[in-house]
């Protein structure tokens, strides 16, 4: 895996961010299992509920092509003038929704400020006892 390429297809993702409310602008770059990068940026509403998180937005694009193996997300976010971003974790949502396709032991999430700084956590790291998919499998 490309780290410093993930992040900076997630530092581009982010130019197409369309915040006008918070002018806070968050790029993500998804890695699948066979190798694709699927990106995405948050998407504002004026009605609030409608917006749409950058890491959704990949994942969603990515399942919408029918894949949903994952290894790596690269977030990348700060406030639009910002000269120098700092670390954008992936808010509870979009945890909820890592959890659903990706391994919580193994997936990373690194969180970017540049391709020179970055954090990598796993999914269980930065949701502790995560309800996904296994929790709804019965036991026989």
């Amino acid at each position: 895996m490309d780290i410093k390429l993930l992040i900076e297809e997630a530092l581009k993702a982010r130019k197409f961010s369309y915040t006008p409310y918070s002018r806070f602008r968050v790029g993500a770059a998804l890695l699948s299992r066979d190798g694709q990068i699927f990106t995405g940026c948050n998407i504002e509403n004026a009605g609030y509920t409608p917006s749409n998180c950058a890491e959704r937005t990949a994942f969603f694009k990515a399942v919408s092509q029918g894949v949903l193996e994952f290894q790596a997300i690269a977030v990348a976010g700060g406030p639009e003038d910002a000269l120098e971003l700092d670390y954008c974790a992936p808010c509870g949502v979009c945890r909820q929704v890592m959890m659903e396709f990706c391994d919580p032991e193994s997936f990373q999430i690194i969180l970017a400020k540049n391709p020179e700084e970055y954090q990598i956590r796993t999914l269980e790291e930065i949701l502790p006892m995560g309800f996904g998919p296994k929790n709804l499998e019965r036991k026989r």
